[in-house]
């Protein structure tokens, strides 16, 4: 339930929402006013409420998923003031006057792609797409520190997320490509640095560039 920081629901105030929830449920409430992908929500959820399921189940934003419920697997991956963190580990009632931001937060307001999320289509960097939401706000923050990683920079940086289906090594493709998107789209070169290493991680079977040439896992790159 989303409602404005002084009325809520048929008329009633947060503070009579909270009353009644509590009266009903004998479980304590809070409301919580936090910024969720550039909007300002107030929420009223129980105080143990856990931030991934208040993104989930209160706000709607479902592409944050909930894999492990441990912090281990990555799926649920937000952007907390800037920096990834597991949603499944915050309570909801931390993020008062914070800014969070979903998979759906990081499409600009016209529609375009972010980087990451158009270097997973270029490089096929999923399978089933459990994981892949987390695993693009993880790379998106990433990227934001290393706009050039190299290739073990970019394993280094997915290495804290699981995925079953893909062996992760058109994931690690998608981190380059996206980092080749981001200066492409900024009018820089889309190698970057022009140095070997930086050429070398940019490198596959097939092409000089990590761009839509990366195959699925059992493609012809994967083979060669």
């Amino acid at each position: 339930m989303s409602n404005s920081p002084r009325t809520g629901g048929r008329g009633r105030t947060v503070a009579e929402q909270i009353e009644d929830l509590q009266a009903d449920t004998g479980e304590h409430h809070v409301a919580v006013t936090f910024t969720l992908n550039d909007v300002t929500q107030t929420v009223v959820l129980p105080s143990r409420t856990l931030a991934s399921d208040a993104i989930r189940h209160h706000l709607r934003q479902t592409g944050t998923h909930v894999g492990c419920e441990h912090g281990v697997c990555g799926a649920c991956t937000v952007l907390l003031d800037g920096k990834p963190v597991r949603s499944c580990l915050v309570l909801a009632a931390s993020l008062e006057g914070r800014s969070v931001t979903t998979v759906e937060g990081l499409v600009e307001p016209d529609g375009t792609l972010h980087p990451v999320q158009q270097a997973f289509i270029d490089c096929h960097g999923l399978q089933c797409g459990f994981c892949t939401p987390g695993f693009i706000t993880t790379i998106a923050a990433f990227l934001e520190d290393n706009p050039s990683p190299t290739r073990e920079e970019a394993t280094e940086a997915i290495a804290g997320n699981l995925c079953r289906c893909t062996g992760y090594r058109n994931i690690g493709a998608a981190v380059l490509r996206a980092a080749e998107i981001t200066r492409e789209r900024s009018g820089g070169s889309p190698l970057g640095p022009d140095d070997e290493t930086s050429r070398a991680a940019l490198d596959t079977a097939s092409d000089s560039r990590v761009r839509g040439a990366t195959a699925p896992v059992g493609g012809k790159a994967a083979r060669s």
